[in-house]
């Protein structure tokens, strides 16, 4: 399946240095911007005993849900009409990291309870449906240089496969010892954020009076750059007229050299599990700030030929001619 015509209708940002789409095209890095204060966004209520990839997923997720037209006191729409997908690859490693070091140490006898059901691999995204009451599907993905990509892509499907009217797609990593432990990159180059995005059939959109502020379009998936590239950019349609590439940038010259290339991971650091997501967002902020610019789309990717897979999506502006 490829739901093309799926629309972007929010976009919610818990990132240093960037409170609109618009800010994700700065080029200046955010490793020296106060990190994101979910208690000073939220409140204090209800995060005691969040990990900090779940309360900053709330955090974006609550303003997606307000810049979708979703959520004023409650939501404005049925909780089963919206879902939930969350892309993160180490989110919540230094929870999984803290229970195994107190069973080390402690014995079980001295893990917390309260604290021992954030070590699951879903509690992102079962602590943004349940804060919402979002009580469509729920999934999270943890799935690699490719993550973020594939879990809009499997929110998209959901939407177009009428599992859902639209779903909130999450994209979340944290800063810690433990992540940079395990990835080898000092902590400073981490991200330590989250980007929300809202995708909605049009109809439903059209029905509330919400306007969307990108459509989805064609994606691919597959073992290497230039297949995955050559799916995508076949000659059917306008060529793309910006790039947000992998992190350290993409393995291939397929596009033109003047075509203006962008590796969010250089100003908002190394992405992982949420890179995708934060792309599709940047590709929104590019269209607010540049105009529909015709019929040209965006194009994003993630994973070059380093990873095991490469994924990309064409997005462009709402009222471009298919």
């Amino acid at each position: 399946m490829n739901p093309t015509g799926i629309l972007v209708t929010g976009v919610g940002l818990a990132l240093p240095g960037a409170s609109r789409p618009a800010d994700l095209l700065r080029s200046a890095p955010t490793a020296g911007e106060p990190a994101v204060d979910p208690a000073a966004v939220l409140g204090r209520r209800g995060l005691r005993y969040k990990d900090r990839a779940s309360q900053l997923a709330l955090c974006a997720a609550r303003d997606g849900l307000r810049a979708a037209g979703l959520l004023a006191d409650e939501l404005t729409v049925p909780g089963g009409s919206v879902g939930v997908v969350v892309s993160s690859n180490l989110g919540n490693l230094d929870t999984v990291c803290g229970v195994a070091d107190e069973i080390r140490e402690l014995g079980v006898n001295g893990i917390s309870p309260m604290g021992l059901p954030n070590a699951s691999s879903n509690v992102i995204a079962s602590s943004v449906a349940i804060r919402y009451g979002l009580r469509g599907p729920n999934l999270m993905v943890c799935n690699g240089a490719t993550s973020g990509l594939d879990a809009v892509y499997w929110g998209a499907a959901m939407v177009a496969a009428g599992r859902a009217e639209r779903i909130l797609v999450v994209g979340v990593e944290t800063r810690n010892r433990w992540v940079s432990g395990l990835s080898g990159a000092p902590e400073e180059q981490l991200l330590d954020g989250a980007v929300a995005l809202v995708l909605e059939r049009a109809e439903a959109a059209e029905a509330r009076g919400a306007v969307g502020t990108a459509v989805l379009g064609r994606y691919a998936r597959g073992a290497g750059e230039e297949r995955c590239l050559d799916r995508l950019l076949d000659g059917s349609g306008e060529a793309p007229v910006a790039w947000f590439v992998p992190e350290g940038g993409p393995s291939t010259g397929r596009l033109a050299a003047d075509v203006p290339r962008s590796d969010l991971s250089e100003v908002f650091g190394r992405s992982s599990g949420a890179l995708g997501v934060l792309q599709c967002a940047a590709a929104t902020g590019w269209f607010a700030a540049n105009g529909a610019d015709g019929r040209r789309p965006v194009l994003v990717t993630s994973g070059t030929d380093r990873d095991d897979a490469v994924a990309g999506f064409l997005l462009t502006p709402v009222g471009a001619a298919g």
